[in-house]
């Protein structure tokens, strides 16, 4: 065995190992979020008002007794990541420390919260983990993607056959839903403004089209998506209707058509295809041009450390289910462009996405 030179070199291999280490074992972190949430843990303490002591979440949870002495290594984890805290506690002039909830966690993680997120924590499921398993094996195949080298299919004929995916993903994208449309109607009004008619394609079980009319009453909406997808979907709001189809077939008509989280899930190739059919779809009137409106990310390098690995996650994430990307501006404009659109117009205030407006 080489012995090492000098004392520096040691320490800077043993630091080395560590990263190595923590990255490994990175998965714990995403596994603790899952199992706290399964539990109830968010609730429990955020339902309690005030810090929690181990005692009193211990007995409110719905645990074998034997695993009692094991719930504070968990929370220790999760105090870690920043989901809780903990705050000192006086009583009877001792001190004890107790859980606390964090504000993000109290909006994020709680369930009844109507923007938790807490579906897409399920999505930490075996069949969306086991193609990064494959990862490997794909890359020296000619499978698609890492999804069809572990399940032999692609994401969307598995969620067609298994009603348990399709039900995990549509819960999933309407959580995001709830959420990223309060901002949108919030903050960029304007984008549905004098229109008549919206088409949300592949917009699910109708979340976002829900939040759409509800805010502009006067604007009718269609929800368009897999026919499996929106199989017994039904609306009260008249405004509110549901079409199943193929958006590479064709996409029905509308002064604008919006694509929410879609084209990052395919190829630019696709994505040139799917514009095409959105131009096609696209009614000019009120004397205003027809637009597709886009909200997916735009990736730079320009945030903070933890929004860039988020956005290159996600682009890894795209890669391994759909074979699909992120794109920076430059590659947006490229397939803006290859679809026929004259103009776009980029309003990067969605946090890690943005809203993109595409013009004829």
């Amino acid at each position: 065995m080489e012995a090492l030179q000098n004392g520096e070199e040691a320490r800077e291999l043993l630091e080395a190992q560590a990263h190595v280490w923590n990255h490994s074992l990175n998965f714990i972190n995403s596994m603790s979020l899952k199992c706290a949430v399964q539990l109830g843990i968010p609730d429990i303490i955020h339902n309690h008002g005030q810090p929690m002591t181990l005692s009193q979440l211990i007995a409110a949870l719905p645990i074998h007794k034997s695993k009692t002495i094991y719930i504070h290594r968990l929370m220790r984890v999760l105090i870690h990541s920043g989901f809780f805290a903990q705050q000192k506690i006086s009583e009877n002039e001792s001190e004890e420390e107790g859980y606390v909830i964090t504000n993000a966690s109290k909006v994020l993680l709680v369930k009844d919260n109507p923007f938790s997120v807490t579906p897409f924590v399920f999505m930490i499921n075996p069949i969306f983990t086991k193609p990064w398993h494959c990862m490997g094996d794909w890359f020296q195949s000619d499978d698609p993607t890492p999804f069809e080298t572990a399940h032999g299919m692609t994401l969307w004929e598995f969620a067609g056959r298994e009603p348990k995916l399709n039900q995990i993903f549509n819960e999933s994208m309407a959580s995001d839903a709830r959420l990223l449309m309060s901002v949108v109607i919030d903050k960029c009004m304007g984008v549905f403004k004098g229109l008549e008619t919206l088409v949300d394609v592949g917009g699910g079980t109708g979340t976002s089209a829900m939040a759409i009319t509800k805010a502009y009453p006067d604007l009718n909406c269609t929800v368009y998506d897999l026919p499996h997808v929106v199989a017994g979907l039904e609306s009260s709001n008249q405004n509110l209707k549901y079409v199943g189809g193929d958006m590479f077939q064709a996409i029905p008509p509308a002064n604008a058509i919006l694509l929410k989280w879609i084209l990052h899930d395919w190829s630019d190739e696709e994505c040139v295809t799917i514009l095409k059919k959105c131009k096609d779809a696209i009614i000019t009137s009120n004397g205003k041009k027809g637009k597709v409106i886009i909200i997916d990310m735009v990736m730079d390098n320009k945030g903070d450390h933890e929004s860039v690995e988020t956005q290159l996650f996600y682009d890894l994430l795209m890669m391994v289910l759909f074979n699909g990307k992120e794109r920076n501006e430059k590659e947006w404009a490229k397939i803006i462009s290859a679809a026929g659109f004259g103009d776009y117009k980029i309003s990067p205030i969605l946090g890690l996405r943005s809203l993109i407006e595409i013009y004829p």
